[in-house]
């Protein structure tokens, strides 16, 4: 028995060593076990990123070769410090920072010590690498950008962090990734994949050759053009109009929800965000904590709408049908409410329909029919609820499910939401400031613009989105199927029209562009801030929506210009010229043109700031740029115009 036992012990013991020799000569002998084996060398071979194109085929983004210092700090011997500092135009914290980093990161895995070499830098360090082991040169692929617009749209890439190494094994230390924009939203497509080297070192650890005569080597896949829905000239052009405003402009093409433009102000030069002083020009925007030119007010900037909320709830009236186009309401300048007043622009006695009261932006007329829908059933609570789910149908309220990885939801609010503010019961006086697109409603300009889109196409809309091609593939279904709203076709006719009078007869007569139907609606919105601990009411917001032409719409824009004091004064002249560049391609309007180039609004944003006492009766009606900006901004504007662009 002992016999036995002692036998099958030794062929059990044979049988593990032939099992481990077995998966270690078979199953180990893979891709990544060769990146545990210390023995061999990785060097990987970074694709170019793919080429990004307006929807006119103009190159936007392009590629320009770049250079890495890549160390191994278990590799590293002494070096003439001071000399590889100087080389690489650091000194010797610098040095000794990026060292400890890289060591921490992994003593055996390669890092990068400095980024974007420039060709020059780069040839005459690589005569000098043999003199510092450890570290060696590789090359990759950084943007170059075409253009100087965009930057909101177009983003950048910037290297990774620990959070998108663990998030994605794709990545490793020092990889460049999409940070904003399409760079970011599109980065799977754009990056393409990664080509690796397997290189044999000896036991004095240096190269030997490939391993395995670069059986297991892979070569670079170049990452995928794309084609985006922006018209490069549009987004000039109204980035130019924006110059020394703040605020956003987003363009929809309704019948594709395809964005012709997203102009966010103030912007910056992208090509400042590539090379080697990409992260001091991002530290310097990033802290500019007053204009905040990274932050993406087309669609993140959260706003009261204003009187284009009006025309939602004309439509919300007809549909409920406690409206009719032909009812009419008496305006005694403004619209009175227990002891409160709502002021109005109409003199006492107008009398208003549907059309005339979107014509002349009356308050007393809107006032009346939010009362009317939400006390149809006698229950404002419920009418609420049957209010908020008719504007939530057109996109407000809540993420638009855009392309893009930026935005906010903007705030649609409902019974549930009025609980908290009125736990027991509210009346719809209590909320009449919905009436007027105030109080507790907010959207975004990508939102605005969505909605514009869907009154011009009657009652859908497709979802908006940047991507229009994609090199090979097909464009996901969501952006291609429309979404309807819950308004019946039949009652957009009056409120179009009622948009369209706007532009013939009412608060936007001063802004029509000859030859094309424009239906539009002006919007001033009341601003508050907290300053010095109190909330001061500072200069209205400029508003306008509008698309044109009446019928067969090309384009739906949202254009907001904060404290820009009334509807058709800044957003009203900058909405016609842009759908007039975009429809006739050239300019009639060359008035409008000129005064929006002579006025900025930076003095009104500097009041706040200024050190005295803020008083909102203080308004400076003009805020004239000075002849030297003029010139400059009437120079790029010739520019643009010119028949070679």
């Amino acid at each position: 028995m002992r016999q036995f036992l002692l036998f099958a012990s030794v062929i059990g013991v044979g049988l593990l060593f032939i099992s481990r020799l077995f998966y270690l000569q078979v199953f180990t002998s893979n891709e990544h076990n060769l990146f545990e084996d210390n023995a061999i060398r990785k060097v990987y071979d970074y694709p170019k990123r793919g080429f990004v194109y307006d929807r006119n085929g103009e190159l936007l983004v392009a590629n320009q070769p770049s250079y890495d210092v890549m160390v191994i700090p278990r590799e590293v011997e002494p070096l003439d410090t001071l000399e590889f500092c100087s080389l690489l135009k650091i000194d010797k914290a610098q040095f000794i920072k990026t060292y400890n980093k890289a060591y921490k990161y992994s003593p055996r895995l390669p890092s990068v010590f400095v980024a974007h070499l420039s060709k020059e830098d780069y040839a005459v360090l690589q005569e000098k690498m043999r003199k510092f082991d450890g570290f060696y040169i590789q090359k990759r692929s950084l943007r170059k950008y075409q253009t100087t617009i965009g930057a909101n749209v177009l983003g950048d890439i910037g290297e990774v962090n620990n959070r998108d190494i663990r998030k994605d094994s794709y990545y490793k230390m020092g990889d460049l990734k999409g940070k904003q924009g399409v760079e970011a939203a599109y980065e799977d497509t754009l990056r393409g994949v990664k080509g690796i080297k397997f290189i044999q070192k000896d036991r004095f650890n240096r190269n030997i050759g490939p391993y395995k005569d670069g059986k297991l080597d892979t070569i670079p896949k170049q990452g995928k053009d794309i084609t985006i829905t922006i018209d490069a000239k549009l987004q000039a052009y109204g980035e130019l109009l924006m110059q020394n405003k703040r605020g956003g402009v987003i363009a929809i093409e309704p019948s594709t929800g395809e964005i012709l433009a997203m102009v966010a102000a103030p912007t910056y030069d992208p090509n400042i965000l590539v090379g080697r002083g990409r992260s001091k020009n991002f530290t310097k925007l990033f802290n500019d904590s007053i204009a905040k030119p990274l932050f993406n007010r087309s669609l993140q900037g959260v706003y009261e709408p204003g009187s284009p909320f009006k025309l939602m709830n004309a439509l919300i009236g007809l549909q409920e049908g406690v409206l009719t186009p032909d009812e009419s309401v008496t305006c005694y300048a403004g619209y009175k409410y227990g002891n409160r007043f709502m002021k109005c622009h109409c003199y006492i006695g107008k009398r208003n329909n549907m059309i005339s009261g979107i014509q002349e932006s009356c308050n007393a007329y809107f006032a009346t029919a939010y009362r009317k829908i939400l006390d149809k059933s006698g229950s404002a609570s419920e009418g609420i609820d049957v209010w908020s789910n008719h504007a939530k149908s057109f996109g407000l309220g809540n993420f638009l499910g855009y392309d893009l990885k930026v935005g906010q939801k903007g705030r649609i609010p409902n019974r549930d939401y009025y609980k908290k503010i009125y736990p027991r019961t509210f009346y719809s006086t209590y909320t009449i400031s919905n009436a007027i697109g105030q109080g507790e409603v907010a959207t975004t300009p990508i939102q605005l613009a969505n909605m514009i889109a869907a009154i011009a196409n009657r009652g859908y809309y497709y979802t908006p989105h940047i991507i229009k091609s994609i090199e090979g593939e097909t464009l996901p279904e969501k952006f291609t199927t429309p979404k309807y709203t819950t308004i019946d076709k039949i009652h957009f006719e009056p409120v179009i029209e009622g948009m369209h009078q706007v532009y013939k007869n009412g608060t936007a007569k001063w802004v029509q562009v000859k030859n094309i139907d424009i239906c539009g609606k002006t919007g001033t919105v009341e601003n508050f801030a907290i300053i010095d601990s109190v909330k001061t009411q500072l200069t209205d917001h400029s508003i306008f929506v509008a698309f044109a032409p009446k019928y067969n719409p090309k384009i739906a824009i949202a254009v907001f210009v904060e404290n820009g004091y009334w509807g058709s004064r800044f957003a009203g002249k900058i909405a016609s010229l842009m759908i007039e560049k975009h429809i006739k391609g050239k300019i009639t309007r060359t008035d409008l043109e000129r005064w929006l180039l002579k006025h900025g609004l930076e003095k009104e944003y500097a009041k706040p700031y200024s050190g005295k006492p803020f008083n909102i009766n203080d308004k400076t009606i003009v805020h004239p740029v000075d002849d030297f900006e003029f010139e400059r901004l009437n120079k790029l504007l010739q520019q643009l115009h010119s028949p070679k662009n």
